[in-house]
């Protein structure tokens, strides 16, 4: 079944197989989706405000440190797509719960640490392990919700991913103020053992695919995204010979997997998907949206600490506003999420979070706190409405059938824009002695661009 919206005609979906499912069984269920979805967003949160003490405890420069938030994002990132095609062949629900205990031992493995490098390793494990649970994240909660009701499934997930942001920096900060960095992966286990086990009870089963896995289309698709990464890290960082050969590498293997996938029937990659407008509409403004967002929350911890002369405590409480506005509007967005066209909600909600760019990038430096903390709020909240209306718009213009190729794209979408907004950061650490409000102009100019592109999607779908 095709529905046409103001955005085009793009909702596709199958009555019996879009059903949805009701009351206890839907609480449940998703109450294990979104468990596991705060285990891995709390967790970078955490991270990204630890990453000052983690450089200077492990005598690392502050631009090799975003390493630990780059490590966890391209491993993820890389493993999404291959992820994602796994999953509708093996049940969504099983690679969920194998994504979660594969987290709880990538936690220990950082807790234990001793160096930048095994650090860096284990969170790349634990970005797999994060890639197994976001991979199938949207696709089950395709199943949970009836397609009438998707947008409030798909806001609450965007609530729980801003109460995860707000809770890492506050618990990130309480726990650095009375213990050492490990215990910002220590305190995973319990979470941990608790969403595994409710996962296993409460997760639906889910139709599977026949298809067989494409293990050469696997291994081609994680290679393009990793050697694309780290040879993008290298340029970043001024490494011109070595970041241009592995750029050149990833390259090469984006053009193997582009060719090698063409004739395929579901692709790891899913071009058969990005030929549809509207779907690809949706995942460009999705991708400049975490783009512009991560250009903010990885610098910011830097540009507190250095230009606002903020201890550790007080950073995390100045950056948990944003996620508490990106929560609080995620639920006030949940029922406008499916009456109104992503191309009005989101288009107003980036253009909210740019315009909070724009307020904190002309603060003083003798800015107080207050000051600090309504604006970024005020950016939180258009970030909040923004991402439901354009996470919905991805989902419904898939057709029955791949949902997990449209899940998959989705977390691509959004972990792209992360990793490519930190790759960023760590260039304008590199070139300039002073980045910290070239970063904050940076992502209003992005935000600004994926607002216009937002607003013009309905022209442009036709």
């Amino acid at each position: 079944m095709t529905a046409t919206t103001e955005d085009g005609p793009q909702e596709e979906y199958d009555a019996k197989r879009h059903a949805g499912l009701y009351g206890a069984q839907r609480f449940k269920a998703m109450s294990a989706v979104l468990l596991a979805l705060l285990l891995s967003v709390l967790d970078y949160a955490i991270a990204n405000v630890a990453l000052p003490l983690i450089a200077e405890d492990l005598h690392a420069s502050s631009s090799r440190a975003i390493w630990v938030v780059n490590a966890y994002q391209l491993a993820n990132l890389s493993c999404l797509l291959p992820l994602a095609s796994l999953g509708a062949r093996v049940g969504f629900a099983r690679l969920s719960q194998f994504g979660i205990f594969l987290f709880l031992i990538a936690s220990v493995a950082c807790a234990l640490s001793q160096n930048l490098l095994e650090l860096t390793l284990a969170r790349a494990l634990q970005g797999m392990g994060g890639a197994c649970i976001m991979s199938v994240n949207f696709a089950l909660i395709r199943f949970i919700y009836p397609h009438k009701e998707l947008g409030r499934g798909i806001a609450l997930n965007g609530l729980f991913v801003g109460i995860g942001v707000a809770l890492g920096p506050s618990l990130g900060s309480l726990i650095l103020s009375v213990a050492s960095w490990p215990w910002i992966f220590w305190i995973n286990l319990p979470l941990a053992l608790v969403a595994l086990v409710l996962a296993h009870s409460a997760l639906p089963q889910t139709p599977r695919s026949d298809i067989p896995t494409d293990m050469v289309g696997s291994l081609l698709t994680m290679a393009s995204f990793a050697l694309t990464g780290v040879g993008l890290d290298g340029l970043m960082h001024a490494d011109f010979l070595s970041g241009g050969v592995v750029t050149f590498a990833g390259g090469l293997c984006w053009a193997m997997l582009l060719h090698y996938q063409r004739e395929r029937l579901e692709p790891i990659v899913p071009v058969d998907l990005l030929a549809r407008r509207p779907f690809l509409l949706a995942c460009l403004v999705g991708f400049l949206g975490f783009v512009a967002s991560n250009l903010y929350i990885v610098a910011m911890p830097f540009t507190l600490a250095t230009v606002f002369h903020r201890g550790p405590g007080t950073i995390g409480l100045l950056i948990a506003p944003w996620a508490v506005g990106v929560a609080t509007m995620s639920f006030a967005v949940s029922r406008l999420a499916d009456r109104f066209p992503a191309s009005v909600l989101s288009s107003i909600g980036l253009l909210i979070t740019a315009s909070g760019f724009c307020l904190l990038w002309f603060l003083p430096t003798d800015a107080g706190n207050w000051a600090i903390a309504w604006r970024t709020l005020f950016a939180g909240c258009g970030f909040g409405l923004f991402q439901p209306p354009n996470n919905r718009a991805i989902m419904v213009s898939a057709p029955p059938g791949r949902e997990g190729g449209a899940s998959g794209m989705l977390s691509v979408a959004r972990l792209g824009g992360q990793t490519t907004g930190a790759l960023l950061v760590a260039g304008l650490f590199t070139v300039f002695p002073h980045p910290a409000f070239i970063c904050l102009g940076t992502a209003m100019m992005v935000a600004f661009t994926g607002a216009t592109l937002s607003l013009g999607r309905k022209y442009l779908a036709a």
